[in-house]
């Protein structure tokens, strides 16, 4: 067991010294002993919480990871932060928290973290923000820090086949298009998620733990593991006692995630068909680091790696399959193999992503992830666009998807609401584009997914029969042709808030681009008459978000970040 000197790390404030007597006071209180004071301070920050099954695990799998930190000689100090739950909150008001909730994890582990000086930080989440929002706060604190997903849901059983909570999405669309009778709606709502862990698929929450072992925050094939399986309790107790390896070394986040390290894991995204919202994620997460790595650094990794992984919502399989199959690191080994990752980058194991990935043998016989030289398709399951629609960018998954360009007229909606409201009353004709706009990071505020809408249509068999264009979000569980991101988004005066019904508009995805086929001097006579929306929030935390949140393309983020901070917290 390696030897502390606290009187190098930020615990010293609180616990050394005879001025620190009245802080002691407060540890005595809790049962500590003189000699547990005297250890560095580890804090372990849990997003456990009754809201969602993502989470209900994660409280007992941070007290294993606190006897992990004491048998390697630290002292846990457990604290808690909130989520907001996707699956809950999608479909109303209550999603405009959804992106906001990232904020706040981040800023309130910071400042637990701060306010009481500890020395490290071992971070579980278990639902879709609760994931970026805990590795920015590792960022931005930058003491040595390990990461651990609370595991994904095993998947339910319907009819003889395994379902997610997308099926249940998608059964809406179809009740509503009188291909479903409520009592199968009914059935299959009760069996679609069976226990504890995160929704299955390749959705978000799934996408940033794989994201966490490729840019090298979690240790190796951990977060593949279904939250009911026992192995996750043996990655807690070894991430707390790897985390006092980490303090021993003084091997910090932002010497593991470099801007290699970034692209690593933008590939492992593209590689996996992940979710569009890792685009608006890692932007946020390198911000934090003081790396420049925006959505159009996030397209360009993703154009050039192929797509690998057979991964619903595009695929066939779940996060249970890709477990069994060896995991993430089974999918990094083909891909180191061709050259598509850098294996100098260093990961919380201690080792290089090469040296970790060397442990690893290829499995022929597992079904769910290919090999480079054969590809579900050469490119990645995700793409970024450009055009005159978004000069700033856009994102589409096109992973599954059968045709990859469409053009067709605008039918345009200022609100998620009363686009939902058509798609229900079957409203929405083959052919269109529907446009939801006034949805982005300051418009709605706070950058609403659509999963209902678009799991709706496709529901009623129109996911691919449609176009939607949004500078809103996506879930990681939408199909269809279903473009994100959209900046400027309509809040800014983008051109998106200048398209009127009838517009044309032509997408294609195998090019990149996305444009708005109306004349300049059109737009310019419409941009003369816009002006600026007024949302419904004057006040509380969405008010103050959407006065500080940057643009999509950037990650969404609503300070300077590293790049222009004075001092770093590890070094106080």
């Amino acid at each position: 067991m390696p030897a502390f000197d606290k009187s190098r790390l930020p615990s010293r404030h609180v616990s050394v010294g005879p001025e620190r007597a009245p802080h002691r006071s407060y540890y005595y209180a809790m049962g500590l002993t003189e000699e547990e004071i005297a250890r560095p301070f580890v804090a372990v920050a849990s997003a456990g919480n009754d809201s969602a099954p993502c989470n209900i695990t994660l409280d007992a799998q941070a007290d294993v990871a606190r006897e992990g930190v004491i048998a390697a000689g630290g002292m846990p100090r457990r604290f808690n932060t909130i989520t907001v739950t996707d699956g809950i909150a999608m479909g109303h008001q209550g999603m405009k928290s959804s992106l906001v909730s990232r904020e706040v994890i981040a800023d309130s582990v910071e400042l637990s973290v701060r306010g009481h000086c500890y020395d490290a930080l071992v971070g579980f989440a278990g639902c879709d923000k609760s994931l970026p929002g805990m590795m920015m706060a590792m960022l931005r604190l930058n003491v040595p820090s390990i990461f651990v997903y609370g595991g994904s849901i095993l998947p339910g059983r319907f009819h003889d086949r395994d379902v997610t909570v997308i099926d249940v999405f998608e059964a809406v669309g179809k009740h509503a298009a009188g291909a479903c009778p409520l009592s199968e709606v009914h059935e299959l709502e009760k069996v679609a998620c069976p226990g504890a862990g995160a929704c299955g698929g390749q959705y978000t929450a799934n996408t940033m733990a794989c994201v966490a072992e490729a840019i090298g925050l979690s240790l190796p094939n951990s977060n593949m593991a279904p939250a009911p399986y026992a192995t996750r309790d043996q990655i807690a107790h070894a991430a707390g006692a790897q985390v006092m390896e980490l303090l021993a070394r003084d091997l910090r986040p932002r010497a593991i995630c470099t801007r290699a390290a970034f692209e690593n894991a933008a590939r492992v995204v593209a590689a996996t068909g992940g979710s569009t919202n890792a685009a608006l994620h890692l932007p946020a997460m390198a911000h934090e680091a003081g790396i420049v790595f925006d959505l159009h650094d996030v397209a360009r990794v993703f154009k050039e790696t192929p797509y690998l992984a057979d991964l619903k919502p595009g695929g066939n399989y779940v996060a249970r399959d890709m477990y069994e199959a060896g995991g993430v690191y089974m999918l990094m080994k083909t891909m180191l193999g061709a050259g598509l990752l850098d294996g100098e980058c260093l990961t919380v194991s201690g080792r290089t992503l090469a040296e970790n990935i060397d442990e690893v043998t290829w499995n022929p016989d597992q079904k769910v992830i290919r090999e480079v030289s054969n590809p579900l398709s050469p490119t990645g399951g995700v793409v970024g666009l450009t055009g005159t629609l978004a000069p700033e960018g856009a994102i589409v998954k096109v992973a599954g998807l059968h045709r990859l360009q469409f053009e067709g007229p605008a039918r345009v909606f200022d609100c998620e609401e009363d686009a939902f409201a058509a798609v229900e009353a079957r409203a929405i004709a083959e052919g269109e584009v529907i446009v939801i706009r006034y949805e982005g990071p300051k418009g709605g505020p706070g950058m609403r997914e659509m999963l209902s809408t678009t799991a709706a249509l496709y529901g009623q068999g129109m996911g691919e029969k449609v176009a939607l264009i949004t500078d809103g979000r996506f879930s990681g569980g939408t199909r269809g042709f279903c473009i994100g991101h959209v900046g400027p988004e309509a809040a800014d005066g983008g051109p998106i808030a200048l398209i009127e019904n009838g517009d044309p508009i032509r997408i294609d995805a195998e090019a990149g681009t996305i444009d708005l086929l109306v004349a300049e001097e059109v737009l310019a006579e419409r941009r003369e008459r816009w002006a600026p929306r007024v949302n419904a929030y004057g006040s509380g935390a969405l008010w103050r978000f959407a006065r500080n949140v940057g643009p999509a393309s950037k990650g969404a983020v609503t300070h300077p970040g590293a790049a222009a901070e004075r001092h770093v917290y590890a070094d106080i």
